[in-house]
């Protein structure tokens, strides 16, 4: 049982925002609000001043925003954990997901927040969470900052991976091959064994925003469940009616549609 509670320190410049999260954390026992800021200095003072466990922090603040003050955080020892709290559209959540930070969208119910605090607990629980999402939040910052500047996105060399009790970093060049579920996509990690697939790591995150930041021509959209890195192809066969079967050196199978088994079949000519 915890003795020593959880401290959140909330950042909005909204009075009204600041006295919604202080209702929300005073319900739940286990965590204490120790203080609100109306901005990034305001918090910067109160950050040197208490031990903090959890920044709730506003991304659309005057001044500098959630981004900046974030990234200027990830840049010390002892960070808090930062969770953004804002009112971005559901497009612009999707880079949140790739990069496995946290978020709470505005409005919120009790649920949300609860569910937030809960995800918030376990990564505060691991060894290696605050470095993760330092290492995770400063990518994400870079890839805000080239959007913003129209310079395209930055490929991503690596990905931080949540799950329950576990937070990993997965290099993308270990990634044989990545399949869409749902709200998520399965990673298939390379096999130290041909013919004997490797692990599979779920991610929340959608194919096609995973899609745009991986390092170009090292993976091929082969069906739109699909994306295979061309190196682990080993054959095509025809199953039907426009319809095939990629076989990889791992030995897995994996759908090809008509759509792509043009491009699929000039890395066997």
């Amino acid at each position: 049982m915890r003795v020593k509670m959880w401290n959140a320190l909330i950042v909005d410049d909204e009075a009204l925002a600041r006295s919604n999260l202080q209702l929300a954390l005073a319900e739940h026992p286990d965590w204490r609000c120790v203080g609100a800021c109306a901005s990034a200095a305001e918090a910067r003072v109160a950050l040197a001043q208490r031990e903090v466990d959890l920044l709730l922090l506003d991304i659309q603040m005057p001044r500098q925003n959630g981004l900046a003050f974030a990234a200027e955080l990830a840049q010390q020892p002892g960070a808090p954990l930062v969770v953004f709290v804002t009112a971005y559209d559901e497009h612009a959540l999707s880079a949140f997901d790739v990069f496995a930070l946290d978020y709470l969208l505005k409005p919120f119910d009790d649920q949300r927040f609860a569910a937030m605090l809960g995800r918030a607990e376990q990564m505060l629980g691991l060894k290696q969470g605050a470095a993760l999402q330092a290492e995770a939040l400063q990518a994400f910052v870079r890839e805000q900052h080239s959007r913003a500047a129209g310079t395209g996105l930055p490929e991503l060399p690596f990905l931080t991976v949540r799950s329950v009790g576990l937070v990993e970093r997965i290099a993308v060049a270990e990634i044989e091959w990545i399949a869409a579920a749902g709200n998520y996509v399965e990673l298939h990690l390379q096999s130290p064994s041909a013919g004997v697939p490797g692990r599979m790591v779920l991610h929340r995150s959608t194919l096609s925003a995973l899609e745009a930041r991986l390092p170009q021509g090292q993976f091929l959209r082969v069906h739109r469940t699909a994306l295979v890195r061309p190196k682990a192809f080993a054959s095509l066969a025809v199953t039907g009616d426009s319809t095939y079967a990629l076989s990889l050196r791992s030995g897995v199978q994996v759908p090809v549609s008509e759509r792509f088994v043009k491009e699929v079949r000039a890395h066997f000519d």
